[in-house]
């Protein structure tokens, strides 16, 4: 049994390396999209040479080429870029072990949805998003590969067939975690089983001095444009875990096909500006709608109480007391041992987000994340792992309103 302090500090420290790793490889990814597509074709480049940028950086200046299948002789010296996303994936798949399924009674398990043993949820999670793979890679490599349109359509379905099945077998918060690393599972083993080998075997026949198979470069840059247009919604994802709205809306899944459009035009918007196809300002107006629509969606599904708890006509300092009494007993009764000065849950060392629900003063000053994760949306307690009865959140419910009456 890992001690938890020590626990705690495992996580922080993986969740740390994720972070910094997936900026690196998103941020080498946006690069190299901005400056394929800002290459131009000059008068004067050796043969081969699809285009060249100039770029300004650090106080230095920069002439970017490149060849559309490989250069007539390899440098001595040459930069592989794959490190970034594997440590991104090897630091993801460990939180995901480490929060989700180590921990999947708290997380991932919602016995109202599907009454599941750790282990099961641990093999469906990791089992659907190995499978996903094997299916987005045989769909690249149908006829459909050859159309960009038809092939995203066909993906786009994919994406919110899978959201819904992770609907039906986890808690709102495990199914978009885990839509998301399916998502980025594809990303990065495309990186792994697809552009890495296919940029060593054209080096390899260059070092053989052949031609190299220009169908390889092909291939590498179909799935560097999926990864360029599905990493906005993966960020997204990733982060729904801290705000419940979203993924506690019983149209979650339809709010995950609008955060896909969303990030896929957005980034079709910087393309088509970076390659110099003028800057389509509707991506924009479609984005926002969609937000908007996923919004007003989240708040349309969610499965709150605060329509069936009315203020009183007369509030009375005699019924005030009473609505926060009742509010107090079920929060402390169900949110106080974790959400204590020294938490009484066993491996929780301290309280999570700092927010301490053992006394009244305490739960008064947090009453508005009180009204999200326990009113708004059924996020906490998580998986409802106390029995936080209905009448419960309607007694919180109930206090909250008069709040609101008094401070209108």
């Amino acid at each position: 049994m890992i001690d938890p302090q020590i626990s705690e500090w495992i996580g922080q420290i993986a969740r740390w390396v994720h972070v910094i790793t997936a900026i690196a490889w998103i941020g080498s990814s946006f690069y190299f999209i901005h400056l394929d597509l800002s290459l131009r074709k000059r008068d004067g480049l050796p043969e081969g040479v699809s285009g060249e940028a100039w770029q300004v950086h650090g106080g230095g200046f920069y002439n970017m080429r490149k060849y559309m299948v490989a250069p007539p002789e390899l440098p001595k010296e040459l930069t592989w870029f794959k490190w970034e996303s594997y440590a991104t994936w090897l630091s993801g798949f460990f939180l995901l072990v480490w929060v989700y399924y180590l921990n999947a009674d708290l997380y991932t398990i919602s016995p109202a949805i599907r009454a599941l043993a750790p282990w099961q949820a641990a093999a469906i999670g990791i089992g659907g998003i190995g499978l996903s793979w094997l299916v987005y890679e045989g769909l690249c490599r149908t006829p459909l590969g050859k159309s960009d349109l038809a092939l995203g359509a066909v993906l786009f379905v994919y994406i919110l067939l899978a959201a819904w099945a992770f609907t039906h077998l986890f808690n709102g918060r495990a199914a978009f975690l885990h839509t998301g690393a399916m998502i980025a599972n594809w990303m990065s083993a495309s990186v792994f089983a697809i552009i890495i080998p296919n940029q060593k075997k054209v080096v390899a026949t260059l070092l053989a001095g052949g031609t190299p198979d220009p169908r390889l470069g092909k291939e590498a840059k179909l799935r560097s444009t999926h990864n360029n247009y599905l990493t906005l919604p993966v960020i997204f994802l990733m982060l729904s875990n801290h705000y419940p709205l979203a993924w506690s809306s019983r149209y979650a899944v339809a709010i995950v096909g609008l955060i896909v459009i969303a990030g896929a035009v957005i980034r079709h918007f910087f393309n088509s500006q970076h390659a110099g196809k003028g800057s389509p300002l509707w991506t924009w107006a479609v984005a926002a709608i969609c937000i908007w629509l996923a919004v007003w969606l989240s708040i349309l599904g969610k499965p709150g109480y605060q329509n069936s708890a009315e203020a009183p006509a007369a509030i009375t300092p005699q019924t005030m007391t009473a609505s926060f009494d009742a509010a107090v007993l079920a929060i402390q009764s169900r949110c106080s041992m974790c959400h204590a000065a020294e938490p009484a849950w066993e491996g929780i060392p301290v309280a999570p987000k700092g927010v301490l629900l053992d006394t009244p003063e305490e739960i008064a000053r947090h009453a508005g994340a009180i009204r999200v994760q326990s009113v708004l949306t059924h996020a906490m307690p998580p998986n409802n792992i106390t029995d936080m009865t209905l009448d419960e959140r309607r007694a919180v419910a109930a206090w909250l309103a008069q709040r609101d009456a008094v401070l209108r």
